[in-house]
């Protein structure tokens, strides 16, 4: 247990610190100098990129460090490397994401009020900005994995088995949006079933891969039908989406994350994804 929760820690600490030393360098070049108001108006996807690629580089390296060369593991115990291969992973979890996304908003359409309405813009312009959304969520969803469902979930159910790692991991995967903005209770505890979902994703046969296609399925849904994303407005040219009411239902401003038609599709997602783990034999 104490191996488990030190190498747990020292590879976050450790991961941290090279994502401070990867990214600093740098930052001042896209945020630059200026008043508050003169940096609030200036575009945000290259720092949120750059933020994200600089997350993978310095948990990609931590995981080398402290799993691979400090506690042996190897690519098939760190989950990118399984039987289904990274293709066929990545597709599967894709498909595990954006299910749930989708039926929640539609379920929020039928009993709670919700509905999509034209907007502004023409379908190119769509096309282009959900490429841009996807250039950002991307590399955000694949850091967040390889950080909470990497070595520590590997090493915490080692000592305390896949469900009780899981439950703990993902608390503190929920635990880590309690600054975003219009986060409820309810909200942090649709994310923790998220984490869940991504953790079972990450047992399946598809491995960290299909992970990583669940969490970017389900951000890219919720973006690209447009619904905020954890708390997070996404602007979308051409379709907006009304979240309706009331807001403990379909989720209100923090968006579907934060309603209970969230909890009944991602509880729904969960049974499904206990299932296809099942097939695993690993």
């Amino acid at each position: 247990m104490r191996r488990a929760v030190l190498g747990s820690l020292g590879f976050v600490v450790l991961g941290f610190i090279l994502f401070g030393l990867t990214i600093a360098p740098f930052a001042s070049r896209f945020v630059g100098h200026g008043t508050a108001e003169e940096l609030a108006r200036r575009p945000t996807i290259s720092l949120s990129l750059l933020q994200g690629l600089g997350l993978i580089v310095a948990f990609g390296l931590a995981t080398w460090i402290v799993g691979i060369k400090v506690l042996r593991l190897d690519l098939r115990d760190l989950r990118w490397r399984t039987r289904l291969g990274w293709a066929r992973g990545f597709g599967a979890g894709l498909v595990l994401g954006i299910l749930p996304a989708a039926v929640a908003m539609l379920l929020g359409v039928i009993a709670g009020g919700a509905a999509w309405m034209a907007d502004k813009g023409s379908l190119s312009e769509y096309l282009g900005r959900v490429g841009i959304i996807l250039l950002v969520l991307a590399p955000a969803a694949l850091a967040e994995e390889v950080i909470f469902r990497g070595v520590p979930l590997v090493l915490l159910s080692r000592v305390l088995g896949r469900p009780a790692a899981i439950v703990l991991v993902s608390l503190c995967f929920a635990l880590a949006h309690v600054t975003n903005p219009d986060v409820t209770s309810r909200a942090l505890g649709n994310i923790t079933l998220a984490g869940i979902l991504l953790s079972l994703a990450f047992y399946s046969p598809g491995g960290m891969w299909a992970a990583f296609g669940a969490h970017l399925g389900w951000n890219m849904t919720l973006a690209a039908l447009g619904a905020p994303v954890s708390g997070l407005p996404f602007e979308i040219p051409f379709v907006d989406y009304s979240m309706g009411g009331p807001a403990w239902l379909t989720g209100g401003a923090f968006g579907p994350e934060g309603g209970l038609l969230s909890t009944a599709a991602l509880t729904s997602a969960i049974v499904l994804a206990v299932q296809w783990v099942r097939r695993d034999p690993t």
